[in-house]
C-alpha cells in the first residue's frame, strides 16, 4: 500500500512540476516523449507515466508499449531505492538482483536527468 501511494504521489509531483517549473517544462520539451513505468516483479503494484511536452498522464498498471520499465524484486526494495534514487543505488540494486531494467538504459539516464529538476 505504501508503494502504491508513493507512485501516485510521484505522478502528482510530475504534473505539478510541469505546471510550475519552467526548467522542468524545458527539459521535458527537449526530451520529447517518454513512456515509462515502475512495478514489482509479480505486478501486484504497478504504475505507468506517459510524458510529453503536451502533458503528463499516469495510470495504474503496466502496458506493453512502454519505453522503459523499472521492475523491483518486492515492495520493500522498491521503497528503499525510490526514497534515495541515486545512480549508485540503482546500480547496486541491479547487481544484487533487486532491480531489473526493461528497455534502453539511455532512457533511464534521460529520465534521471529530468527528475533532477523535479
Amino acid at each position: 500500500m505504501k508503494l502504491r501511494l508513493m507512485l501516485w504521489l510521484l505522478g502528482l509531483m510530475l504534473k505539478r512540476a510541469q505546471r510550475r517549473k519552467p526548467a522542468f517544462r524545458q527539459a521535458l520539451g527537449d526530451l520529447g516523449k517518454l513512456d515509462w513505468g515502475i512495478a514489482t516483479e509479480d505486478l501486484t503494484t504497478a504504475r505507468h507515466y506517459r510524458m510529453s511536452s503536451a502533458g503528463i498522464r499516469t495510470a495504474s498498471g503496466l502496458p506493453v508499449d512502454l519505453d522503459l520499465e523499472l521492475r523491483f524484486a518486492d515492495e520493500a526494495s522498491a521503497i528503499r531505492l525510490l526514497r534515495k534514487p541515486t545512480q549508485r543505488a540503482f546500480l547496486d540494486g541491479m547487481i544484487a538482483g533487486q532491480v531489473r531494467l526493461v528497455g534502453d538504459s539511455g532512457d533511464l539516464t534521460k529520465l534521471q536527468r529530468l527528475l533532477k529538476r523535479l
